[in-house]
């Protein structure tokens, strides 16, 4: 199989699904840090910037193919922030939401037979356009139709399916995938064939359900790293001192009461459960999700043992990447880099997956209909479209 890339990153999908045999014919990527990656690692491969930017014929044209050629497959993350719960979920109104629609009428114009989309939770029920919950309350009008949620991807889905693809979807945690870190993200995968292709087949259980081997951990795939080749960044002087209290899988939680107030300042009053404070993360459980900044203070990710954040060594085992994987920039750039990556491990058995649907081998998906793919309920697109397409029916 050959593959366009679009929104490639540092090539966590894509040296997945090289590894799985699939050929990359184009990679797309405008953050300049990311693209210098691309070239230091796949120098003999056309590189181009901004999507915006390339219609479909300028794509085919760079790629070396033809306008009777056929596409494999067209893979991309597009920029997530639109969509986070974490953010303002502008949706399409924000500009990096319309960089998604390019993208999908990309793929509607250069028609591959699949195609997979990458993406945050927050997807599944980001409405097409964003009320602010400032004018949302009893005494203000009813949401509309395209305020609905899962209105955004209704969108998506309806558009790719007019094209004639059957798609399929599920929000999943790579650590039931042979990933060392517990990551949620959505895959939606679409084809020309007569069948849609069937969820991702899991490889490890957190409790070896379904006979399958437990998660892998961090000390699976860290633990003969030298920590004099180690590259980090510093945790703030004022902040260190209080790591000395924790242990590893500890947090502010379990700082002695007398010096909560001093570690959390303000952040000690305020909402949620603040689990990212001062966080040591455990020897012999997956990571929790790697984040573009290891030292911020409300999303630490502590050594066990060590007082400092993983090292890029670190974060390039939890994501699976070569050893010898070069990354371009400084440490906070390759810290990005990775944290924004698909698990390379995850990006493989995407791959894998569509190979053996593309040669018509039996995918035993069956097995696994109420395995646990994540820490969500009906992520899945059976259970999606059940509970979304009734509450726009209603609202109709």
């Amino acid at each position: 199989m050959k593959c366009l890339s679009f929104f490639s990153g540092c090539l966590g999908l894509d040296t997945g699904l090289k590894m799985a045999g699939i050929e990359h014919l184009l990679f797309c990527e405008i953050d300049k840090y990311a693209s210098s990656t691309i070239k230091l690692n796949n120098p003999n491969v056309p590189l181009i910037d901004d999507i915006l930017d390339f219609d479909a014929v300028e794509i085919r044209k760079i790629a070396g193919l033809s306008f009777e050629e056929n596409i494999d497959l067209i893979v991309g993350g597009p920029p997530c922030q639109a969509f986070s719960t974490a953010g303002k979920r502008a949706s399409f109104q924000d500009p990096r939401g319309n960089v998604f629609l390019h993208f999908i009428d990309l793929i509607s114009q250069l028609k591959p037979r699949y195609f997979v989309i990458e993406n945050v939770r927050g997807l599944l029920s980001a409405a097409l356009k964003h009320r602010p919950h400032s004018e949302r309350g009893l005494e203000k009008p009813p949401l509309a139709l395209d305020e609905m949620p899962g209105g955004a991807l209704a969108e998506i889905l309806k558009i790719l399916s007019a094209e004639g693809y059957k798609i399929s979807f599920n929000l999943y945690n790579t650590a039931n995938f042979g990933v060392p870190q517990k990551r949620e993200r959505v895959i939606i995968i679409g084809t020309l064939n007569d069948k849609k292709v069937p969820h991702l087949i899991p490889t490890n259980s957190e409790k070896k359900d379904y006979e399958l081997p437990p998660w892998r951990t961090f000390r699976d795939v860290a633990r003969n790293l030298e920590e004099k080749d180690a590259e980090f960044i510093n945790f703030s002087k004022n902040r260190v001192k209080f790591y000395e209290f924790l242990k590893e899988g500890q947090y502010w939680r379990d700082l002695p009461d007398e010096i909560k107030i001093q570690a959390m300042g303000k952040s000690l009053y305020s909402g949620g459960g603040k689990t990212g404070f001062y966080r040591r993360i455990y020897w012999d459980k997956p990571t929790p999700t790697l984040v573009t900044h290891p030292a911020m203070p409300a999303t630490d990710l502590c050594h066990p043992e060590i007082i400092r954040p993983l090292s890029v060594q670190e974060y390039k085992r939890v994501q699976q990447f070569p050893d010898d994987f070069l990354l371009f920039g400084n440490t906070l750039q390759k810290y990005k880099q990775l944290g924004n990556a698909v698990p390379v491990g995850f990006g493989k058995l995407i791959g894998e997956h569509l190979i053996n649907h593309s040669r018509g081998n039996e995918l035993k998906s069956n097995k696994y209909t109420n395995f646990p793919y994540s820490r969500y309920k009906n992520t899945s697109d059976e259970n999606w479209n059940n509970i979304v397409s009734s509450q726009l029916s209603l609202k109709i």
